[in-house]
């Protein structure tokens, strides 16, 4: 119900902000945001809780969230009455140029607290944006992403012409799946299909090539889930129980699908399922080229993703520093202890870095430094060894899998606990 006008209009009649501020338009800017905040930032549970209370705290209200990976529960309270409703969102990181886009709305919105419909209309045009890259871009940005990422995996001249073709048959159904919803759902399996099939039916790699499996894995990188095995781990470190378990159930649904498709090639093809052993071929590579590689591999995260160009300084600088710090920590302390430090490191780095105004948001400049610890690609490496049976070596690989993963998450949590949250000074309260 529409509130008689005042005599002296003060901020409750003209924007809606302030302690007696009209819950509806409140509510409803909030759960457009905690749907957006769902389905885009990739921020995890912390991210949307502690934005949607502070802008809720920003207007004079008060919001209240529970939160699974793809849902939320929103009260808002404000004039005196409550609202309650639910969200559903499917996640997605695809297009982390709208998680900029996002952080700069908030930025705005907590400066000048505009009217709540026009808060809410703002939202939906971020949510609305074209696609920073053409889809051609997206594709090639694919190919970069995965051949900058070939030499960690086996550093040779063979494995970085091997991966340039396999990612540039990825890239084509993967660009294509963008208006097919369907088909982005088992997009892991049809390109784990289609790189086995080429790897095992017509490259047939030889002995002195490395295993075929450590051919296969950087093309199909961009579809490990390692950043979504971490982030499930550390939300259950966390006490974010539902979102952690739920996310860490969808990572590994993801990691299945690579990995049953895998076999389906090996099935095809006829190849003996003890080919699937992954020994590693001697390097060939100078130390420059391995350096420079992860260059390459940042140009096409930024395409591959959508990152706008501005932020491509921070997160080239935060790539090295995680490779940086986690090279200087194992040969000190060891790899796992090296790990750790690195996730450490870098989570406080991407906490610190992004919280001036104007600055890229967590996820778009920790996901590049993240990626260069390889989480995901340990697990396949394992349920490949298992399935060609080598079980000695599988198991081996798993258990690597666990520590590592292990390992990251709690050197995130560690490190976000060095840096305190500042909710009432980022979000402070509506003017009485």
């Amino acid at each position: 119900m529409r509130r008689a006008p005042r005599e002296e209009p003060g901020p409750d009649a003209d924007t809606g902000v302030g302690p007696g501020a009209d819950p509806d338009p409140l509510h409803d800017f909030l759960r457009e945001l905690t749907r957006f905040m769902l389905t885009f930032s990739g921020e995890g549970a912390e991210g949307v809780d502690r934005v949607v209370r502070g802008l809720a705290r920003t207007y004079g209200g008060r919001a209240e969230t529970v939160l699974v990976a793809d849902g939320a529960v929103l009260s808002v309270t404000s004039g005196g009455r409550t609202l309650t409703s639910t969200v559903t969102a499917f996640p997605d990181v695809a297009r982390l140029d709208r998680a900029v886009a996002l952080k700069e709305f908030v930025e705005r919105v907590r400066d000048t607290r505009p009217p709540l419909p026009e808060a809410t209309a703002g939202l939906r045009r971020v949510e609305t944006l074209p696609a920073t890259v053409p889809r051609w871009a997206r594709g090639a940005g694919i190919v970069l992403f995965s051949v900058g990422f070939a030499p960690a995996v086996q550093p040779t001249w063979y494995e970085i012409g091997t991966t340039a073709l396999l990612a540039a048959l990825v890239a084509t159904p993967t660009v294509l799946s963008d208006r097919r919803p369907r088909l982005a759902r088992v997009l892991p399996l049809l390109a784990a299909v289609l790189v086995s099939l080429v790897t095992l039916g017509v490259l047939q790699p030889g002995h002195g090539h490395g295993g075929p499996v450590l051919i296969m894995l950087p093309a199909l990188f961009f579809f490990v889930p390692g950043d979504l095995l971490s982030a499930a781990t550390a939300e259950l470190v966390g006490g974010f129980l539902t979102t952690g378990a739920v996310r860490l159930v969808y990572a590994l649904v993801l990691l299945l699908q690579l990995y049953v498709g895998v076999l389906i090639g090996v099935a095809v093809t006829g190849t003996p399922s003890g080919a699937l052993f992954d020994g590693a071929q001697d390097t060939d590579l100078s130390r420059w080229v391995l350096v420079a590689s992860w260059a390459v591999f940042t140009v096409g995260l930024i395409l591959a993703f959508g990152v706008p160009w501005r932020a491509a300084g921070w997160l080239t600088a935060l790539v090295y520093l995680a490779l940086g710090v986690q090279a200087a920590g194992t040969a000190l302390i060891g790899e796992v202890a090296g790990t750790f430090v690195a996730a450490a490191a870098l989570a406080v780095a991407a906490d610190l870095l992004s919280r001036p105004a104007g600055r890229p948001p967590r996820l778009v400049l920790f996901l590049g430094g993240f990626f260069t610890l390889t989480v995901g690609s340990l697990g396949l490496r394992a349920l490949t060894s298992l399935a060609g049976g080598h079980v000695l070596h599988g198991f081996r690989d798993l258990m690597d899998f666990v520590t590592i993963v292990t390992t990251i998450a709690v050197g995130l949590l560690v490190g976000a606990a060095l840096v305190p949250g500042r909710v009432e000074k980022e979000f402070p309260a509506a003017p009485a």
